[in-house]
């Protein structure tokens, strides 16, 4: 009797960390960004981490794997093959937002062709701070379009640490605008906002991730848009953090480490 008690509690509790799993994994964007050289490694080993992400992805009920854009067919090959509903992502203009728009439209017509479901364009925030906003229209109206018309949610990664608190709110309204006069408010809402590329590095030395005031403010400003908070986020409490300001999705490095209630020292 006492031995049928101890397993009817541990399946209890299996049952609660799956159920808990299931809540935060339908947040986390797992994402593996870096090239071979940035990484130090060679391309196998960037093979395994990749396919490492996805399994991991898949086997923790994660939304979506954030992948680059050479990928991206593989990633659609593999989670199709084992049946599972792990979406995937994959970076436009990455990691500095400064391509021409022909290049970033490209690419992201590529990605759709490949299987992509979810395109993170990294608006050319340079442009912006320069006041070029004719830029900026240009490439979130028609970026917008060509994801949103194939089906696909759309981010637009703003580099929030590059940018003062009022550039955050003002760049943030901005796209908000472009994007409903493109597609209207409905579809409007599967388009987002998002902090960071995890790559930016800040002159003093700070963190270039997502921020509880910066989630917060493009919250305020985004209108119909969601939010995702990328970079930095390392665990529970992190998430927890962004969430709480109003992000609805995380990208991280970390999924696995936050689903398991670990700290991670991963770096993006």
């Amino acid at each position: 009797m006492e031995n049928l008690l101890k397993e009817d509690i541990q399946r209890i509790n299996q049952l609660i960390n799956i159920v808990e799993d299931v809540g935060i994994g339908d947040y986390i964007d797992s994402t593996y960004l870096k090239t071979p050289e940035q990484a130090g490694i060679g391309e196998e080993d960037t093979d395994t981490i990749i396919f490492d992400t996805i399994k991991d992805a898949i086997e923790h009920n994660m939304k979506l794997v954030m992948i680059r854009p050479e990928y991206v067919s593989l990633a659609r090959k593999f989670i199709d093959s084992k049946g599972a509903n792990v979406l995937v992502g994959t970076v436009i203009g990455f990691p500095h937002g400064d391509n021409s728009l022909g290049e970033k439209f490209d690419e992201a017509i590529q990605a759709i062709g490949n299987g992509v479901d979810e395109l993170d364009y990294v608006v050319n925030y340079k442009a912006f701070k320069k006041g070029d906003l004719d830029t900026i229209k240009k490439e979130v109206s028609e970026g917008t379009s060509i994801g949103v018309s194939a089906g696909k949610s759309v981010k637009w990664i703003i580099e929030s640490a590059a940018l003062t608190s009022v550039e955050i709110a003002e760049l943030t309204k901005l796209i908000s605008k472009i994007v409903i006069e493109t597609v209207g408010t409905e579809k409007a809402t599967n388009v987002f906002v998002k902090t960071s590329t995890g790559f930016f590095k800040p002159e003093d030395g700070s963190s270039g991730g997502a921020t509880e005031d910066a989630v917060s403010i493009m919250s305020a400003n985004s209108g119909p848009l969601q939010v995702k908070a990328s970079g930095g986020i390392y665990s529970r409490e992190d998430l927890n953090r962004m969430v709480d300001a109003g992000a609805s999705r995380i990208g991280t490095s970390a999924g696995l480490d936050i689903i398991k209630g670990r700290q991670s020292n991963t770096d993006y």
